[in-house]
């Protein structure tokens, strides 16, 4: 069969390797969608703090269930699923705790791991989920929007909230989107004004914010937020700057979730955390009740998902796939490739 292989930074490859023999207790998938991941970006930029070499990226993906044994999920041969990417230890003090998506040994595929973007892979059937008729393409969607969905909710968002999102790509938006869909005012932030049109037009946000200066944003902040602040502000970039925009936009008594994830250390006046007494969360992966849950809400028609990706590839172009991206970022929002 045929995989993706990002072999050094800048240069992606398909190799011929051999097809996966399913062990007890997982199933043979034949991969159909693969979305291309803000670290899987970064991997083939090598900016990844994750990252390491050779490597078979991709953990956003939907399959058909190819082979696969008795078992107590009701899922059978020729279902269109998708599949929780975060591999945990069941050991740690984190796994003990059921904390499972933020494992101290954790291995998310494409990343600690390699991934799934090649023809067929192997997954343990626990962690497979019935797509529920869902097309194959929004299948693959539905880990971006857990990773999303899963960062607001630390934020406990209440309706008629104030929310800041900064980053409008594609985990931005879906954090906006899934914010919106708790009833918040939800306002996104880029440098980017193309992107960050396209999320507030497409998904009739409250506003946008165009991040190009420090004083614009000083000013727009004040102007949304009536001098007040936002009660949420959520970091999706991954820079020291954007989570100082995160910490200057917030209310006092606010709460700021950092999802982003950079290489890059932050030089901040921290007394500010102590001065508005902020509430600050890290938001790692997602959990199995976070999968189910959006595969539902997806189901009833209540978002549509395939809004956000701009670009599609067939799976031999997955070069041209990065190096697009790479270069249009900016313009960019989903990059999925068709397997």
């Amino acid at each position: 069969m045929k995989s993706i292989i990002i072999n050094q930074p800048g240069r992606v490859e398909i190799h011929e390797v051999e097809k996966p023999v399913p062990k007890e207790g997982e199933a043979l998938l034949k991969v159909l969608y693969g979305g291309i991941c803000g670290s899987d970006l970064g991997t083939y930029r090598g900016t990844f703090a994750y990252a390491s070499y050779p490597r078979i990226p991709g953990h956003e993906f939907s399959a058909e269930i190819m082979e696969i044994g008795a078992n107590h999920q009701g899922l059978k041969k020729g279902m269109i699923v998708t599949c929780n990417p975060y591999f945990n230890c069941g050991k740690c003090y984190s796994c003990e705790r059921g904390l499972v998506n933020c494992c101290t040994s954790n291995e998310t595929l494409g990343a600690q791991r390699d991934g799934a973007f090649s023809e067929y892979i192997t997954m343990p059937i626990e962690r497979i989920y019935d797509g529920k008729g869902l097309p194959a393409k929004t299948l693959a969607l539905i880990e971006p929007f857990c990773i999303s969905y899963h960062g607001v909710s630390r934020a406990n968002v209440q309706k008629g909230n104030r929310v800041l999102v900064i980053g409008a790509g594609t985990i931005g938006v879906l954090a906006a989107v899934s914010a919106r869909a708790l009833g918040a005012k939800v306002y996104i932030a880029d440098v980017a004004k193309g992107k960050m049109e396209y999320a507030v037009n497409t998904f009739e946000l409250a506003g946008g914010i165009l991040n190009d200066s420090a004083e614009n944003f000083t000013k727009k902040i004040a102007e949304c937020t009536e001098g007040k602040g936002f009660d949420v502000t959520i970091e999706a970039v991954g820079l020291p700057s954007t989570f100082q925009n995160c910490i200057d936009a917030v209310a006092f008594g606010g709460k700021v979730i950092q999802i982003g994830v950079g290489k890059k250390n932050l030089d901040f006046d921290f007394t500010l955390l102590q001065k508005k007494e902020l509430n600050v969360f890290g938001s790692r992966n997602a959990l199995k009740k976070d999968f189910l849950a959006l595969i539902d809400l997806v189901k009833s028609g209540k978002v549509d998902l395939e809004k956000i990706i701009t670009n599609t590839y067939k799976m031999e172009d997955a070069a041209k796939a990065f190096d697009d991206f790479d270069k249009n970022a900016a313009s960019m929002l989903k990059v999925v490739l068709k397997f």
